[in-house]
């Protein structure tokens, strides 16, 4: 049998080289303030061709509206 997994309840930031329990406010700005620092051709988006065409739109709208970037691919075209 393989191993088995704890599903996590509560968000981690990393501090250093270690994850500690966080609030979700904490967590939240945290990772929008990774988005604010990357935005252009820092930031890049591969979306999923299982996804719907509406979820698909909305993350190309969010690259390049939000991001600022252009750099979006998808393997719909594999």
């Amino acid at each position: 049998m393989g191993k088995r997994y704890q599903r996590l309840t509560r968000p981690l930031v990393r501090d250093g080289n270690s994850l500690r329990e966080a609030t979700w406010d904490e967590a939240l700005d945290r990772a929008a303030a990774g988005f604010a620092a990357n935005t252009g051709e820092a930031f890049g988006m591969f979306s999923c061709s299982k996804a719907t065409n509406e979820t698909n739109y909305v993350a190309q709208k969010f690259a390049r509206t939000v991001q600022a970037s252009n750099n979006i691919d998808s393997c719909n075209r594999t």
